[in-house]
């Protein structure tokens, strides 16, 4: 299910994304490179972008790690 935070397979082919970043915060991670890639990898350049990457990623394994605990919960209960 695409959302606003995941690019297309073509966009993520264009910018050369590796595979293991190609999750739900895709989109954020392709301006984060281009950044990284003009300014050198200064470290202390792109700090906007990699905040929202970072955010993003956080909150997706907030959302994963709350959907565990559901299920979790109901097979518990299941066995009662």
């Amino acid at each position: 299910m695409p959302s606003s935070t995941t690019a297309s397979q073509t966009e993520l082919k264009a910018n050369k994304v590796p595979l293991a970043w190609r999750d739900g915060c895709s989109a954020l991670v392709i301006p984060l490179n281009i950044c990284r890639k003009d300014k050198n990898y200064m470290p202390w350049e792109c700090g906007t972008e990699r905040h929202a990457y970072e955010k993003c990623q956080y909150d997706d394994y907030v959302r994963r790690m709350k959907a565990l605990s559901k299920k979790k919960i109901a097979a518990l209960q299941d066995e009662e």
